[in-house]
């Protein structure tokens, strides 16, 4: 049914059908003899008006701004074949081409649905807080910093921050995920998300074509509307060829004298199958990753992830999780682990360091009680000082304990040396002076990582490298872990760039993948760069030419599977439908072997072929 509704919002729809019914009529007044012979040939040149005048008014406009195009050749095959008093054949011509013309966009249409239909999600109105009560207003109207209510099994309307209310969401039409997300308060919702179980008051952050559902509506339509460099080479080829053809015609027409084998031979040779060969694949394929997650900002970065056989890694965030967990507890002089745990999460409570954090999330996690210390004193850079029920407690690092006098055993000495060459970081932990428990923190792989690098390696990235600004040994740690042929370590924003030059220029093609801020000298620099985690990141989706609206790294093997797969969809489409398929067709229309009506089908069965090869993208996983 909705195929069927898009069917008939396209105007060459009707033009078509209309075209049809009035060639029907004057096929069956000539078969059947009915009435004078004027009367079916007025049917027909009435059929040839309809379908055939949008074909020669873009000859005529191709004719004034001096550019030659496909139109002519059709144009003049339509005048032949009326010259010649085949008005039917003339017809039936401009039928056919009218009807390639509208499946054409049919399935382009189809290819672009995945993207508008993005624009439905965004409800028109929002209920905004007004003088005490929730009104709704047009979308138009919100103001960024208006509450604005979202009831359960609403889309919401706006990006924002949640303010009171808790629910969860299914961001799908964002970030290609359909597990419900949970929001509380201080989390933030986006446009086009659907509100699953709870009414939410979300304070207005950003409205219309400024949330990140209207970027990436933008972003994907003005990609669609970028060339490829594939895209530019079939279109001068296609303007080399029309010339060519019309020289074929006239040759044809000088050795045989047959004005309709010359109109033939203009009509199968329309480049169209050439023409459409790029375009609709691109649109197919980017259309297909944007319901992924993944934002292609144009054909060409499309083409380019194609040939990229090296890709870099930045480690945090794009390789681990981004955030330091606690791996490992050694307890000391026999104090248990669970109260070395606890005691350090008391004295590192009112911490805002990352790896105070993870020590308290690890004492969450084992349902540990974790109350307020008595006393609290943080020492920038060293640790941090407690007092709790009449215990003096020191968390913090080997410096700093050192600094408090407390003796270092050689157990805690070589557990030390051994939690940091395998790249963690170490907290020891202290209890009235005596050092009783080290900790050991880091920030670990996520969980599909090493299937990722694993399918890269089947699709050909034959280099793969880690490009981080942390440690050596945690680069090396993680190297080894994912198999990686290098590393480099302690990397500033230059020096990954100029490690980006480095590999192009011993030849190869780079793409890096990064957060889309701190690596955005070579995000722009790579042959393809690729932005993670850029939902509601405006700095992360103008960093990088593609952008992944999650953190799920199994999308960047998808990514590259997906580029690979059209440019084969493409190739094929020039090789077999617009070459080999045509010049077929081309040498039978010269030796008289097809007809004007036989040609225009050949045509555009070779014009179809390639949209519907394209359209294949649209479901590629």
């Amino acid at each position: 049914m909705n195929r069927i509704k898009q069917l008939l919002k396209l105007k060459d729809f009707y033009l078509a059908t209309a075209t049809g019914i009035l060639i029907l009529v004057a096929w069956t007044l000539e078969k059947a003899q009915i009435g004078p012979t004027y009367l079916y040939q007025l049917f027909a040149l009435v059929a040839v008006a309809l379908a055939g005048g949008p074909i020669v008014f873009g000859a005529i406009r191709g004719l004034l701004a001096r550019q030659i195009n496909v139109d002519e050749l059709v144009s003049i095959a339509i005048i032949a074949s009326i010259y010649v008093g085949e008005y039917l054949a003339a017809a039936i011509v401009a039928f056919i081409m009218a009807l390639g013309s509208l499946l054409e966009e049919f399935t382009a249409e189809r290819a672009r649905h995945a993207i508008s239909a993005l624009l439905s999600l965004a409800p028109k109105t929002a209920s905004v807080h007004k003088d005490g009560e929730f009104v709704d207003v047009p979308i138009e109207q919100v103001q960024i910093g208006d509450t604005v209510l979202v009831k359960p099994g609403e889309n919401i309307s706006i990006d924002g921050e949640v303010i009171s209310g808790q629910s969860s969401a299914n961001q799908a039409s964002i970030t290609g995920e359909s597990i419900p997300v949970d929001k509380f308060v201080g989390h933030h919702v986006f446009a086009g998300t659907l509100n699953l179980s709870g009414a939410l008051l979300v304070q207005t952050a950003k409205v219309g074509s400024e949330t990140t559902l209207g970027k990436i509506i933008h972003l994907v339509e003005e990609a669609g509307e970028s060339r490829a460099p594939i895209m530019r080479l079939a279109d001068r080829w296609a303007k080399w060829f029309t010339p060519a053809i019309l020289l074929l015609a006239i040759v044809v027409y000088l050795l045989t004298f047959d004005l309709v084998r010359a109109a033939t031979v203009l009509i199968v040779a329309c480049p169209c199958a050439l023409i459409l060969a790029t375009p609709t694949a691109i649109v197919a394929a980017i259309g297909n990753a944007a319901k992924k997650g993944i934002i292609i900002k144009g054909g060409r970065y499309l083409e380019q992830a194609s040939e990229v056989d090296t890709v870099i890694f930045d480690k945090t965030g794009t390789l681990t999780l981004g955030k330091p967990i606690v791996s490992d507890v050694l307890s000391l002089n026999g104090v248990p682990n669970n109260q070395i745990l606890q005691m350090a999460a008391i004295a590192e409570k009112f911490s805002e360091h990352p790896l105070a954090g993870a020590v308290v999330q690890k004492a969450l996690n084992e349902n540990f009680d974790i109350p307020n210390p008595a006393d609290f004193v943080n020492i920038p850079g060293r640790g941090v000082k407690a007092y709790f029920d009449g215990t003096n407690v020191l968390v913090g690092n080997k410096a700093f304990i050192s600094e408090q006098r407390i003796p270092i055993e050689t157990k805690a000495e070589q557990a030390i040396e051994s939690y940091e060459a395998a790249g963690k970081t170490t907290l020891l932990v202290a209890l009235d002076n005596e050092l009783v428990g080290v900790l050991a923190v880091t920030d670990a792989l996520k969980d599909t990582v090493l299937t990722s690098i694993e399918q890269l390696r089947k699709i050909g990235i034959k280099h793969i490298s880690i490009f981080t600004g942390d440690n050596p040994q945690a680069a090396a740690t993680i190297s080894q872990q994912i198999q990686a042929d290098d590393y480099f370590a302690q990397m500033l924003p230059d020096a990954k760039l100029e490690g980006v030059r480095k590999l192009q220029a011993e030849g190869k093609k780079v793409a890096i993948v990064g957060d889309g801020v701190n690596d955005a000298p070579a995000l722009a620099t790579a042959d393809v760069g690729i932005a993670m985690g850029a939902a509601g990141t405006d700095v992360a989706i103008e960093a990088a030419p593609i952008c992944l609206l999650t953190d799920d790294i199994e999308k960047i093997p998808m990514l590259f599977r997906l580029s690979k797969k059209t440019k084969r969809v493409i190739l094929q489409n020039i090789i077999f439908f617009a070459i080999i398929f045509n010049a077929a067709a081309l040498i039978a229309s010269s030796l008289g072997e097809l007809s004007p009506i036989t040609g225009a089908l050949v045509h555009n069965i070779g014009s179809v072929s390639v949209v519907l090869n394209s359209a294949r993208l649209i479901r590629y996983v």
